[in-house]
Parts: C-alpha cells; sequence; structure tokens
C-alpha cells in the first residue's frame, strides 16, 4: 500500500446538467483540482490538454455520451490508464452493464451520494496504486449460470463490485455469469450477472474466482454498499474489513 499523494490531482467532472457539474465539482473539491466539461467531445479535447488524474463522467450525455467517451479515453494511448467513474441514472442493470462493458473502473448510481462518491475518487486518488473496493467476509452459496450450464460454488468475500466465490472447476477469464445468491443475515436474494476477473492460481487453496458485478440495478447497488459498510465498521470491523 502506497504512501497518501502530496500534490492535487485534476479531476475532470463531466455532465450535461449545469447543477449536477457544479454539484459534483463541489463534492469533489477537497480531493483535487477540478475541471469541468459539458458532453464528452469537450471532455475528450480537455483530457487530452490536461491529461487529469481522474475523469467522473454522466453515463447519458448528448453528442458523446459516458459510455463512448470511456471508450475513448482507454483507447487512446496517452490516456488509457486514466481511471474512469461512470455516473449511472437508470435504476435498471443494463446502464451499470454499458459502463462496465465500456471499460470504466467504477460506476456509481445517481443521485449521487457524497460519501460514496469521495470513496470511489479517492481510491484513484490518494495512494500510489489503486486500492481495492472495502470487502467483507461471508459464506452463501451461489447459483451459477454460464453458456447454459448451471453448477453451485460459495461466496466468501463481498464488496460493492463484486465477489470471490470458490467454484470447481473456475470458469474462464472474461465470461459473463449468471448470479444468485442470498444476503446472508437479510432477506435480500440477489441475482446479477458478473464477469471472471481473475482466477485463484493452483496450490493457493481451493479453485475460486474472483467476479466483477456488471448488470446490477442501483437499488442492489446500494443494498450491497450498505451491507459492506454496516459489517466493514461494526464493533469486528477492522477485523472483518478486506482491501483486496
Amino acid at each position: 500500500m502506497g504512501e497518501p499523494a502530496d500534490e492535487a490531482r485534476t479531476i475532470l467532472m463531466v455532465d450535461d446538467v449545469a447543477m449536477f457539474r457544479e454539484l459534483g465539482s463541489l463534492f469533489l473539491a477537497r480531493a483535487g483540482r477540478v475541471i469541468t466539461a459539458s458532453d464528452g467531445v469537450e471532455a475528450l479535447a480537455l483530457a487530452r490538454e490536461e491529461h487529469p488524474a481522474l475523469i467522473v463522467c454522466d453515463l447519458e450525455m448528448p453528442q458523446m455520451g459516458g459510455e463512448a467517451l470511456c471508450r475513448a479515453v482507454k483507447a487512446d494511448p496517452e490516456l488509457a490508464e486514466t481511471p474512469v467513474i461512470l455516473l449511472v441514472g437508470s435504476r435498471g442493470p443494463d446502464d451499470h452493464a454499458r459502463a462496465v462493458r465500456a471499460g470504466a473502473d467504477d460506476a456509481l448510481p445517481k443521485p449521487l451520494n457524497r460519501v460514496t462518491l469521495l470513496e470511489a475518487v479517492n481510491r484513484f486518488l490518494r495512494f500510489e496504486g489503486v486500492r481495492g473496493l472495502p470487502r467483507v467476509e461471508m459464506e452463501a452459496r451461489v447459483r451459477i449460470r454460464h453458456g447454459g450450464a448451471e453448477s453451485w460454488g460459495v461466496a466468501r468475500n463481498l464488496s460493492r463490485g463484486g465477489m470471490f466465490v470458490e467454484s470447481r472447476p473456475a470458469l474462464p477469464l472474461d465470461a459473463e455469469l449468471g448470479l444468485e445468491f442470498d444476503l446472508p443475515e437479510t432477506a435480500r436474494t440477489l441475482a446479477p450477472t458478473a464477469r471472471v476477473v481473475w482466477q485463484r492460481s493452483p496450490g493457493d487453496g481451493p479453485d475460486g474466482m474472483g467476479l466483477r458485478f456488471v448488470a446490477v440495478d442501483a437499488a442492489t447497488v446500494r443494498c450491497l454498499e450498505d451491507y459492506v459498510h454496516e459489517r466493514a465498521l461494526g464493533p469486528r470491523g477492522s477485523e472483518r474489513a478486506l482491501r483486496t
């Protein structure tokens, strides 16, 4: 884990609605120098000129939306390493999936929560190297659907963005899966889709895979965030919180 960065970093805030640009800029003022753009075309030109440390962008905008902007940033050799956080306004799961598939480093539901936004931004700006999302240990059976087949695994830890599942065999990298599991200590059954982003190396323990949630609705994202924070910050929070 690196040390906190000393210099102010530039954050590019992109939204076609002036009120949301101003609100986002106010939220982010303590995290760095904030510059703004009103659409993806303006933002891409500004990014190539300013080389911001981070881009925070609304998904839906005229001319060039956040999805297209994110793809353009990730395809530009000079900007490809710039983290992009996309803000998703729809309550349904499809827009979150669009953000993930466009290459967004994080996707947050709107309306914006100031604490959530600052935590997301600080993951990319405050330390040398990206910190993972807060995670908590859990144990829950997970139904896995892939390519018309069905199997079962056991979830071992969870964040608002994904989970680690022990499963034999682990499925291929980049495979997209349908999941269904009960959130422990709650009455919620969740059914996001997820992408395999890493696999446990042979010899390091039971077969397993790290998953990033893809199609997930805003209510589920907030439910996951509340679940993790309540347990990570509880009486045994320092022992239970995992950051990977």
